[in-house]
């Protein structure tokens, strides 16, 4: 086994901030590199700038509120979120806030500020931007401007800002992501100084640093900026913030998922075999990816799921990638249309997820036991699948292999997402992108540009829900002509939608509509979220249920009709048993 150590994201840094030649300095900024290297793995390294408005008596609170406030609140974001989504939420949470208190004087005593960060997770730095603040980099001897100020230059020639935190209720944030290279340096500056100072005077002092230089030496040049800008006749408040890439981590699974290779794959078991604490009571499923079990925790005799790697696989990083990222989901989700995953048992030596055992049938065998089913049950059930479907979405996943065999029907009336060892999160994804040559999962479900491209967002999730939806209904599949045997026979699909009314001439055209719209092969053309689908599907199935003719007693309730027939037959006796005895007197 190779002892060299791993390779980390490591990082250089110093800043320096003045009040200039005024009383108080509305900048601030803040750096935090994790001490755990877990945390900053998943969430990386954060710097930022802020730069609170001087015509404001409060733009000292909104500056440093800002930049303390985004750090901390980042760094307790899911983790499954990417960065985007995680700075994002932070951000438009803390506009609000900044916003909400500026509603009584916004004009001379607001909460604004500027914000300019970057966050270096892996190989990556996100760079995320509001107002005139900058970020720059020095590489190669060059100085590029990687921000753009939103601002705009008055008559008077006075620079006014556009953009800001807590300026309006919206927030528009410039986003991007450029690649790192060992030796790159970062910087961050107020107004104060890059207004005063060109590009050739900045460079000259980056260009100081010499690899070995120090914190203290870093602090120094920063000042050093700053002073010569003072010099130079800023009036503003004045910093700079400077950070150097010194190693980079290797953005590949045997790196990242190394403690894998640590733990051994179960043999194929059978009935009666014991693993750990569990006892083998029937094979639920054996194939050449994984092999499922039924099993008694012996301690509490409660029953679980245990699902364990193929040893065809025990070489194939990307294969534990994805069986890595299924424990991980199941842990982390909890929800009750979520299938749990336990922790693994301490001290155990294999490797397999101990899943919840979920009572029920599969929605496959719900298909087949209703063939024709209407449409208001379907819809109920696809409603629940968005639903759940959704949670992943917000924790920033995507399935990726939805089908009716994944999706499990309880016994409460409820459903239950099986199977997460496609899914795609997108947390991870930021710290090693999937090296898998095919797409996973069923190819008559799963999306055109997943199976083309290996593109995936929520609108391929759509797809294959929209997918499922058509079967349940039509009893086939929405692309009869495709019907795939292999994978390059899928990637010559035409994707020539077969209309549902010939199948099920009972349902309305407007469900044709609705789910060939779903269904379209390209995402830009399908309905832009999940809830739009669903409200279209449930207007159909109401307008159906509207325009339907009144079924008798005898259709909709076959004992009550019986129940109120006996007790009509009861009072016609009663009435001749009457008559039958008065008249005898």
């Amino acid at each position: 086994m190779d002892k060299r150590p791993k390779a980390k994201l490591t990082v250089s840094m110093g800043g320096y901030s003045t009040a200039g030649n005024r009383e108080v300095n509305q900048d601030a900024f803040a750096l935090k590199d994790p001490y755990s290297d877990s945390e900053k793995r998943i969430k990386g390294i954060v710097a930022c700038v802020a730069d609170g408005v001087s015509c404001s008596d409060n733009g000292q609170q909104a500056s440093h509120t800002s930049v303390t406030q985004f750090i901390a609140d980042y760094y307790s974001t899911n983790n499954s979120w990417d960065v985007k989504q995680s700075a994002s939420k932070v951000l438009n949470s803390l506009n609000t806030w900044l916003y909400q208190h500026n509603q009584n004087d916004l004009r001379h005593n607001g909460l604004i500020t500027t914000f300019s960060s970057i966050i270096f997770k892996s190989t990556t730095a996100h760079l995320i931007h509001i107002g005139d603040s900058r970020i720059y980099r020095y590489r190669e001897q060059a100085l590029t401007q990687l921000s753009n100020d939103h601002s705009r230059t008055t008559h008077t020639k006075n620079s006014v800002l556009t953009r800001a935190l807590g300026m309006d209720c919206h927030l528009d944030i410039d986003y991007q992501a450029v690649s790192l290279q060992i030796d790159d340096l970062f910087m961050l500056t107020s107004d104060g100084v890059h207004d005063y100072l060109d590009k050739t005077e900045i460079t000259n002092h980056l260009k100081s640093l010499t690899e070995k230089a120090t914190t203290q030496q870093y602090e120094q040049v920063a000042k050093d900026i700053c002073d010569q800008a003072l010099a130079q006749g800023s009036s503003d408040n004045i910093s700079c913030l400077i950070v150097k890439i010194n190693t980079l981590p290797k953005a590949d699974l045997s790196e990242l998922f190394s403690h894998l290779s640590t733990l051994v794959i179960p043999p194929a078991l059978q009935v009666g075999n014991e693993i750990d604490c569990f006892t083998i009571e029937k094979v639920l499923h054996e194939g050449a990816r994984s092999h499922v079990y039924l099993a008694i925790d012996k301690s509490n005799q409660n029953k679980v799921v245990l699902k364990m790697p193929s040893l065809n696989f025990e070489e194939d990083l990307n294969y534990l990638l994805g069986f890595y990222k299924e424990q991980w989901v199941g842990q982390s989700i909890n929800n009750p249309s979520i299938m749990s995953i336990a922790s693994n048992i301490k001290n155990s030596v294999f490797l397999y997820h101990i899943c919840e055992y979920v009572e029920g049938i599969s929605l496959r065998q719900w298909m087949l036991d209703n063939p024709h089913p209407e449409l208001q049950q379907v819809n109920d059930i696809i409603n629940k699948v968005v639903n759940a479907v959704r949670v992943l979405q917000r924790a920033g996943m995507v399935h990726r292999d939805l089908k009716p065999e994944n999706i499990m029907l309880t016994p409460d009336g409820n459903i239950k997402i099986l199977d997460f060892g496609t899914v795609r999160v997108n947390g991870f994804e930021e710290i090693v992108k999937e090296q898998q040559e095919e797409p996973l999962g069923a190819v008559d479900y799963i999306a055109p540009e997943y199976l083309n491209d290996g593109e995936s967002s929520a609108l391929s999730d759509l797809f294959s829900i929209a997918v499922i939806a058509y079967e349940m209904l039509a009893g086939q599949l929405p692309y009869p002509d495709n019907q795939a045997q292999s994978l390059d026979r899928a990637r010559q699909y035409t994707w020539e939608y077969a209309p549902i009314l010939p199948l099920r001439p009972d349902l309305s055209s407007r469900l044709d509509k609705v789910l060939q719209k779903a269904l379209n092969a390209k995402p830009s053309q399908r309905y832009s979220s999940m809830s739009e689908f669903i409200g279209d599907l449930t207007k159909v199935q109401q307008r159906q249920i509207a325009k339907a003719p009144k079924k008798s007693l005898l259709e909709r309730d076959p004992v009550k009709f019986w129940q109120w027939l006996a007790f009509i037959f009861m009072g016609i006796s009663a009435t001749q048993l009457f008559i039958m005895l008065r008249d005898s007197f």
